[in-house]
């Protein structure tokens, strides 16, 4: 099951090969930089979506640090290269590859080194768009991974510096992305484009065989990490009746939840945690489910919400600004940190289904329409 940023990745992949301009696309590897044409692109895209990668290559194998499927990811990558080079040559190589006055887009936050960004820089009439998905690390320090929040605001302070204009998913996130550039030494031209949606199909083969929906079944999506507040919906099936509800909890373990990990392998009654599901499992999860239990902390844009609004799962999800932004009246709306608010919602819904409100999500063409955008 891809994250919130794969899907944007794969989104924007997707759209690019597909587009009828040269496109080109940059991987850094532990032996260097990859350039890729729209063939290898192509290539690339084909790979990822089977999860199928191949041998790792003698050089990738060299690689001691790397996994096995990131030696045979950059493996497949260097098969399909139209060039390759050491950190060194970057500029040289695309002088020679890539024709004069590119647009540089970032959208996963890789590849946002000094050495790239200023390379981009030298070349003639480039223009650089990184796409910054929030600033939760910087706003909410306590929540990341040893060592991310200092390698995220040295990556922030280089877009500052470099990028001459910057994609926010949000009009909230928009306004948090200002207040932290306002910190530094300049900030880029912000523009707002909203995440678009492509819906999967629903494939219940592909769930596992002892999964029911009676009791209801109440689905929670997203990385177990402290911000998505897990612990409250545990919380708050404590306090149901035994059998009452079913919490279908889909992604996998993250970081500094050691808490919400123990109480997850003492397998508490009525709560079933599922992770490396296809798409297509949880699509059919959101067909059947009674609806979706979003109490997270806060989010630069919230995709699936998005993604079960549009299948037409009821949503109950945090009162946070952003998530009032991307639902709308379609969403109902719950205090964070109240679980006694989030129980007799849950109580309420097990009795009486929750309504199916209207909800159209926006497209990924009117997310490209401004994102892509090159007269700025």
């Amino acid at each position: 099951m891809l994250t919130g940023v794969d899907r944007v990745e794969r989104a924007w992949l997707g759209w690019l090969i597909a587009d009828q301009v040269p496109v080109f696309g940059l991987v850094r590897s532990a032996a260097g930089f990859i350039l890729l044409d729209r063939a290898g692109m192509e290539a690339f895209a084909a790979n990822l979506d089977r999860q199928d990668w191949g041998r790792p290559d003698l050089l990738s194998r060299m690689a001691l640090r790397l996994s096995t499927a990131r030696q045979a990811a950059e493996s497949r990558v260097r098969a399909v290269a139209r060039a390759r080079c050491l950190p060194p040559g970057l500029g040289g190589m695309l002088r020679r590859h890539v024709p004069a006055g590119f647009a540089y887009f970032n959208i996963g936050h890789s590849n946002l080194t000094e050495r790239v960004l200023s390379v981009m820089k030298t070349l003639p009439g480039t223009r650089i768009t990184v796409l910054v998905h929030d600033t939760i690390p910087l706003d909410h320090p306590d929540w990341q991974r040893e060592g991310t929040v200092a390698a995220f605001a040295a990556k922030f302070a280089r877009v500052s510096r470099h990028a001459d204009r910057v994609i926010a998913t949000t009009r909230a996130a928009k306004a948090d992305l200002q207040r932290h550039f306002a910190t530094l030494e300049r900030s880029p031209e912000i523009v707002v484009a909203p995440l678009g949606h492509s819906p999967a199909i629903p494939d219940p083969h592909a769930l596992p065989a002892d999964l029911r929906f009676d009791p209801p079944v109440f689905l929670c999506l997203g990385t177990i990490e402290p911000r998505k507040n897990h612990a409250l919906l545990l919380d708050v099936w404590d306090m149901l009746p035994r059998g009452a509800a079913q919490l279908v909890i889909c992604g996998s373990r993250g970081w500094r939840c050691e808490e919400v990990f123990a109480r997850l392998d003492a397998r508490p009654p009525g709560v079933i945690e599922l992770s490396g599901l296809s798409d297509g499992a949880v699509a059919a999860i959101m067909r059947r489910a009674r609806a979706l239990l979003f109490p997270s902390r806060a989010e630069g844009f919230g995709l699936p919400l998005v993604e079960s609004a549009a299948a037409g799962l009821p949503v109950l999800c945090s009162d946070l600004p952003v998530c009032r932004e991307v639902m709308g009246p379609a969403g109902i709306y719950l205090e964070p940190t109240n679980a006694y608010i989030w129980e007799q919602n849950v109580r309420a819904a097990i009795d009486t289904p929750p309504p199916t409100r209207a909800y159209q999500p926006l497209t990924w063409e009117a997310h490209f329409k401004v994102a892509l955008s090159l007269g700025w």
